[in-house]
């Protein structure tokens, strides 16, 4: 047996589970296509990523937070939810909440930084790349992947392989995995801008007739392009109808900023710069059954969710999370990885959050992108009753933290060991 798992895919949660996993006595390879350090790495690149507290909590536990915030973080400490038209509104403060940061803003690019070093100093783990996957074979005891790496054909076995491989997962293809998806015909055009008023940690979300538009404060990395632009740098997400992508990208810059400051108002002052934009189209998925017998899927090949709310990388995290403490669990229990009796413990484990997170932002994309009358009135009384009752902006505010239900020990600052 080569090892005794296998992770397809080394972005974000694929290396953060191999990361979370030092401590565990396990054999442990990563198989990635492209080069960590090649300007072709799609998983860490100049995108802004919202992390909830519960996701620094495991970055911090797991090594790597101290790294990311040397390089440069920005701290989300308040937040002014509004529909756009309309007189609902709601805030959310950190110190409402006793936490340092609601959220933080982060560039891919940064965690790639602060993953490389770490990634290299793992004990028993092997790092191939590039390497393509070309086969998967189940069987009773084992996964057989077969792969090109460096132009070479090879052939690997593992007690479990994990598909961390992103939304257009090759291991969900190649397994037919069922899968229940839903289109919003929606796209997310995605900038960095700059307005001529700082940011002050506050972050928008603001709910329009396209759906909704969000705004991060996001100060640029020390030493990088745009750190000139200090806390008046933002990280934008607009999300526009598919039919209009063309029209929006197509834009020039001075008539793209006249665009979005209709869209956005003025409570973030006036925008004065836009950096290059790009489009990813917007939808639902997920895998119908993330575990079976030797297999599991976690981060956006298990599920895509809208990015409504910053919650996608945050829940592919927690995959990442949970996943290690029950493979550690069974590891010291001297059990298989890889038996189905261990995976559905995992999937038991995620599947309220999965329902929770995906029920969430697609019950407020669909309800927000609706302007029946009635249900305008409910959503605005409902972002009114938030705003004004504690209780239930509490509980709002630590589902986007992502404190709500079971955590990981990673989340709670506690070493993987046996559950009592």
């Amino acid at each position: 047996m080569d090892y005794d798992l296998l992770i397809i895919g080394g972005g974000m949660v694929g290396a953060s589970l191999a990361v979370a996993l030092k401590a565990v006595p396990l054999r442990i390879g990563i198989v990635e296509a492209v080069p960590f350090s090649s300007a072709e790495q799609p998983s860490y690149d100049s995108r802004a990523i919202a992390l909830s507290q519960g996701s620094k909590r495991i970055l911090d536990a797991i090594g790597v937070w101290q790294a990311m915030g040397e390089l440069g973080v920005t701290p989300i400490t308040r937040i002014h939810v509004s529909d756009r038209g309309h007189f609902g509104a709601t805030r959310m403060s950190a110190a409402d909440e006793r936490v340092e940061a609601l959220g933080y803003v982060v560039e891919a690019a940064v965690m790639g930084r602060a993953f490389a070093p770490a990634l290299e100093s793992l004990p028993n783990t092997d790092l191939i790349c590039p390497a393509r996957i070309t086969g998967v074979t189940v069987k009773d005891e084992q996964v057989e992947v077969e792969l090109e790496h460096d132009g070479q054909h090879r052939r690997l076995t593992s007690r479990l392989l994990v598909a961390a491989d992103g939304g257009r997962s090759t291991v969900r293809e190649m397994l037919g995995a069922k899968t229940f998806g839903l289109g919003y015909g929606q796209t997310a055009v995605i900038a960095n801008i700059v307005t001529d008023r700082a940011h002050e940690g506050f972050a928008y979300e603001r709910f329009t007739d396209s759906g909704p538009l969000a705004l991060l404060p996001s100060n640029a990395p020390r030493g990088w392009p745009g750190e000139e632009h200090g806390n008046r740098r933002w990280s934008l997400v607009w999300t526009v109808h598919d039919e209009n992508v063309e029209q929006v990208m197509g834009l020039g810059d001075g008539a793209f900023i006249a665009a979005l400051q209709r869209r956005l108002g003025r409570r973030a002052g006036r925008v004065v710069e836009s950096g290059p934009r790009s489009a990813y189209p917007l939808s639902l998925l997920y895998v119908k059954d993330h575990v079976r017998p030797r297999v599991t899927f976690i981060g956006n090949a298990a599920h895509l969710i809208h990015p409504v709310g910053g919650q996608g990388f945050n829940l592919g995290l927690r995959d990442a999370a949970e996943l290690a403490e029950v493979v550690a669990d069974s590891a010291r229990r001297g059990e298989d990885p890889g038996t189905l009796e261990n995976l559905k413990a995992y999937a038991e484990w995620r599947r309220p959050d999965y329902l929770r997170v995906m029920g969430m932002t697609d019950g407020l994309v669909r309800t927000f992108s609706n302007n029946f009358t009635p249900l305008v009135v409910a959503r605005n009384l409902g972002l009114l009753g938030m705003d004004l009752l504690p209780g239930l902006r509490h509980g709002f505010a630590r589902q986007f933290m992502g404190l709500s239900g079971k955590q990981p020990k990673l989340s709670l600052g506690k070493p993987l060991a046996p559950r009592d």
